[in-house]
């Protein structure tokens, strides 16, 4: 090997290293987690009505809610918020959104009378760190310029209870359509709610990807993501 040739591979390597470790500082940069879902559920509602028949050790009311104070139009109000959740090799990623709006209307009676719709305005999202915000929210992404809202309309709900006793949360599936870029997903969330205090609380979760939505998973040779986006309901709805 001559000198030149043997220089040429010692320059190689260091760009190497620099634009390495400069690629690394730069996605650093976009890590970590800095939002933390806040249940709308409380502790003295963690148990399922499945459950009911353990002791908790909890002290709670039996006293049940049926369909006089269920049934009706239910609006979400102030304290809701819908998380966006992203898991890489490193740690999961919260995105959290507070502009949250829509109805539910609860038939204990008859489930298929029941219906829900509601909304997120994207450009509220929020997970702590302006630069990813910023990316997540352009073309490649959510293209929030173009497609200002997210929006979820439920088609049919699966097994809602006809009683919900106070104390405890019940379990039901919420199917619908999720639609984010203008894209149409079929999606179902498992749904777990209370009545406390005159309001419904509803935590629900579902599962989509990145290409559901016509996104590309952003992994990197510094950083791989998982496929799977988690969508998370966090509501409270008062009539």
């Amino acid at each position: 090997m001559n000198k030149k040739t043997k220089t040429w591979m010692i320059s190689g390597a260091a760009a190497i290293v620099i634009l390495g470790g400069g690629g690394y500082y730069f996605a650093n940069s976009y890590l970590g987690n800095n939002v933390e879902i806040e249940q709308v559920l409380p502790a003295s509602t963690a148990t399922s009505t499945t459950e009911a028949g353990s002791d908790s050790g909890t002290s709670v009311s039996n006293e049940a809610a049926g369909a006089e104070q269920l049934n009706g139009d239910w609006s979400i109000s102030e304290g809701s918020k819908v998380y966006f959740s992203v898991t890489t090799s490193r740690e999961t990623v919260n995105f959290a959104d507070e502009q949250v709006s829509g109805k539910l209307t609860l038939n204990v009676d008859d489930p298929s009378q029941m219906k829900a719709d509601g909304q997120i305005e994207m450009s509220d999202i929020d997970s702590g760190n302006s630069q990813r915000d910023g990316h997540v929210k352009e073309a490649d992404y959510f293209d929030v310029s173009n497609y200002p809202q997210a929006t979820f309309s439920a088609t049919s709900f699966d097994g809602v209870p006809t009683e919900w006793s106070a104390g405890q949360t019940v379990d039901f599936k919420m199917n619908g359509t999720l639609t984010i870029k203008g894209i149409e997903k079929e999606a179902t969330f498992d749904v777990k709610a209370a009545y406390e205090n005159d309001q419904v609380l509803l935590s629900a979760t579902t599962m989509v990807t990145f290409e559901d939505f016509g996104m590309e998973n952003p992994h990197s040779v510094v950083l791989s993501t998982e496929n799977d986006i988690q969508v998370q309901l966090e509501l409270k709805l008062s009539k």
